[in-house]
């Protein structure tokens, strides 16, 4: 490789961005979270606001109470 952007990896990479922050925006405005910080932080880089967001923002890795 000689270090240049494909006109295919630069769409795949942008189409990769669009979609985090769509997520990311969509999934914060319904848990009421700070949705626009999120979509424009998704906008930015991959996979790490898709991370902290799931991980310490909506805390999938807790368990739920059982319910009686």
């Amino acid at each position: 490789m000689n270090g240049e952007l494909t006109p295919g990896l630069l769409a795949a990479v942008a189409a990769i961005l669009l979609t985090q922050s769509i997520f990311l925006f969509t999934n914060a405005r319904k848990y009421g979270h700070n949705y626009w910080l999120w979509g424009i932080l998704g906008l930015i880089q991959a996979p790490m606001p898709l991370l902290f967001y799931l991980l310490f923002v909506r805390k999938i890795w807790q368990k739920k109470p059982k319910q009686l």
